[in-house]
């Protein structure tokens, strides 16, 4: 046989240092994974699965009153509208008012040149002045007619020509009479003044233009804020309550701005229109406001709260603990195990932030209002952010232990473990207490940072 060579021999000797290296370092990695795996649950950082402690907010049912409201869009309009126009022809000698001035009924917005229509008034009175001169005169040759008639001097024919004439002339008189007046209303006509109180816009023509009868803008607009008015629609299935409580009493509108956060105004139902849209299903609304501080103003879109009733003495929780399923509406209760429990329940109506049940939950029932995506049947809850729960003081008091030293809130209910030490509270920046481990005298915590450094809760 041959003998091996040196370089074979080395060769065999790294291959199999190699290979008992390697079974080494398994042989740890089985030790230590069997050391872990059995201490996995009762470890310190094992939190027993089966008893997870799911956080959750909570509040308790209460009876009180919740109106029904009804909510719609609507626009601002003005109470009344005026284009204030010129009824006669001239020249606008003269503008008495200023931009978004505040006007009453009657007075004086502008002045048009009035002499021509003190001419034409100068000329009708000296036409009616003569034809009344020349009426007085048929009038007196009448009533010589008349006993000359009787004397049998003059014919029948020449006193009923007598007659007429006066007839005539009375006519004449009268027709003088009303040019008269005609024109004295035009020169009335020559002062705009205003024909409604409210506030002017902005102003269409300036002094020294010729304005005109039949001119489309004229010269301002006038538009009533105090009170005003707002459009609004609801569906048509909601005009028949509305009508019934509109026979009880007037009816409450609030109106909201564009975000529906801010409230503007508050006023009261006037109307509903004779009709319904068929091509929205919707009937239109008119609401009175007083608008004494000016907060609406002519084609703003706001939000419109209808109250419609108040419904005493409901049932009610947070909309927030209403959960919706196959089954149809829910909340998780809380037991006074601490469980979580499933109970169908029946919403009457919402309004805001809670809604009225009339089945499923009685007056003090603890519901769960977040937290429930992690919640089942029977499933232990926690109360999170309130320390008086476990019975303990108040989030960031002392209390004292008789275990140890003194607990701080959080969870001052827990009690500590052989160290005697109970957890701190949020205030504190400690962990928060975790589930309860195998052994029933150590509370486990999660860590958390505190003030000297990175610890371990107990």
């Amino acid at each position: 046989m041959l003998k091996p060579s040196s370089y074979t021999l080395a060769a065999r000797i790294f291959v199999c240092a190699f290979l008992a290296c390697l079974l080494a370092g398994c042989g740890n990695t089985s030790a230590n994974s069997k050391k872990s795996g059995g201490g996995g649950t009762g470890g310190k950082g094992g939190q027993g699965r089966g008893a997870m402690v799911v956080p959750v907010a909570v509040e308790k049912a209460s009876v009180r009153d919740l109106p029904v409201i009804l909510n719609g869009l609507g626009s601002v309009e003005a109470y009344n509208t005026v284009a204030v126009k010129s009824r006669i022809d001239g020249q606008l000698v003269q503008v008495s008012f200023r931009e978004g001035q505040e006007v009453k009924e009657g007075e004086l917005l502008a002045l048009i040149d009035p002499r021509p229509y003190q001419v034409q008034l100068s000329q009708a009175e000296a036409t009616l002045f003569k034809d009344q001169s020349a009426l007085k005169d048929a009038r007196t040759n009448l009533g010589r007619f008349e006993q000359l008639y009787k004397d049998g001097v003059v014919p029948k024919q020449q006193l009923d020509t007598q007659d007429s004439l006066v007839g005539q002339l009375e006519g004449a008189v009268r027709a003088d009479q009303a040019q008269v007046d005609n024109v004295k209303l035009n020169l009335n006509y020559t002062r705009i003044t205003a024909p409604a109180s409210g506030r002017i816009g902005l102003r269409q023509i300036d002094v020294g233009n010729m304005v005109h009868a039949s001119d489309p803008n004229g010269l301002l607009v006038i538009t009533q804020l105090q009170p005003i008015a707002v459009i609004f629609n609801l569906p048509q299935d909601s005009l028949q309550p509305v009508l019934q409580q509109m026979r009880k009493g007037r009816l409450q509108v609030d109106a909201y701005s564009r975000d529906d956060q801010t409230k503007l105004a508050t006023g009261t139902l006037l109307t509903i229109d004779n009709q319904i849209d068929v091509t929205t299903g919707t009937g239109k609304l008119k609401a009175v406001f007083d608008n004494r501080d000016r907060s609406l103003w002519p084609n703003q879109f706001v939000n419109v709260h209808l109250l419609l009733e108040v419904r005493k003495n409901n049932t009610v929780v947070p909309a927030a603990a209403i959960q919706r399923g196959q089954q149809g509406t829910y909340v998780f209760a809380v037991k006074p195990d601490s469980t979580a429990e499933i109970r169908p329940v029946t919403v009457t109506f919402t309004e805001g932030n809670y809604s009225a049940v009339s089945q499923g939950v009685q007056p003090g029932d603890t519901v769960v209002t977040d937290g429930q995506d992690k919640l089942q049947q029977g499933t232990k809850v926690e109360i999170a952010g309130n320390g008086r729960q476990g019975g303990g003081a108040q989030s960031g008091q002392k209390q004292d232990n008789p275990d140890g030293q003194g607990n701080f809130g959080g969870n001052p209910g827990a009690r500590g473990g052989p160290t005697g030490r109970g957890n701190q509270g949020p205030q504190q920046n400690q962990g928060n207490q975790g589930v309860q481990g195998d052994k029933g005298d150590h509370a486990h915590g999660g860590q958390g940072a505190s003030a000297g450094g990175p610890r371990k809760g107990q």
